[in-house]
């Protein structure tokens, strides 16, 4: 059974990749090297899993590439804009045609919990149905914490929150092969954790969706950085 791709940050990666069995991976192995590599640094065959990945779906070329993702991101902002007026979602289209989908934990999940708000539920699942309709596409959750707790715990739990908005979009239909997820922990802040309204930023789960592009199918498998 094919697994959701996991990638944790750089201390966690170094250790499990020391004892990581490459038999056990995915099929799309040099896929999910890519992504992991992104993270940790380690070197990687960064092109054939991902070409194959784009065979597959079809990868996208010239002019293609943005209108792909104009049809993709004014069906995001249609189901998104009551979020987005409340200030609970963010849609973004990035320099490099991708869309980010930024969370606030507020909506997605209850306090020092990774288990999704029942409320939130109909939201993702609309996300999911527009994913599913544009499959050339890699979709990267990224999970965020402020800097309360321990460097460990916060790296577990945003681990945690990010797997659960994975497994959500994959019970929906969204195949695992599209799905990459990484917990940051405290380590990506966007605002100054030294306020109460600074750390409720940095809690969040970052959603990008980044397309597959001809010669450039791996480059959908690296994991942004945030405000990259």
């Amino acid at each position: 059974m094919k697994k959701i791709i996991s990638v944790s940050a750089l201390t966690v990666l170094l250790t499990a990749c020391a004892a990581d069995d490459p038999n056990k991976r995915m099929k799309t192995g040099a896929a999910v090297g890519a992504a992991a590599g992104a993270a940790a640094g380690y070197a990687v065959d960064r092109g054939t899993g991902g070409a194959l990945v784009g065979a597959a779906v079809g990868a996208l070329a010239g002019g293609a590439v943005g209108r792909y993702m104009d049809n993709q991101q004014r069906e995001m902002e249609a189901i998104l804009a009551e979020q987005e007026t409340q200030h609970a979602i963010e849609l973004q289209r990035m320099e490099d045609e991708s869309l980010k989908i930024n969370v606030s934990n507020e909506i997605s999940f209850d306090f020092d919990s990774a288990a999704l708000k029942p409320a939130f539920m109909p939201t993702l699942e609309n996300v999911a149905g527009v994913l599913q309709r544009y499959p050339r596409t890699v979709i990267h959750v990224v999970g965020h914490t402020d800097s309360i707790g321990s460097d460990s715990y916060n790296m577990q739990l945003s681990q945690r929150r990010a797997q659960s908005v994975a497994d959500y979009f994959s019970g929906q239909g969204v195949t695992q092969d599209r799905l990459v997820v990484t917990g940051r922990g405290k380590t990506e802040p966007r605002a100054s954790n030294d306020t109460e309204a600074g750390r409720q930023l940095n809690r969040r789960v970052e959603i990008y969706v980044k397309p597959i592009i001809e010669g450039q199918e791996s480059e959908a498998y690296q994991t942004p950085r945030s405000y990259q």
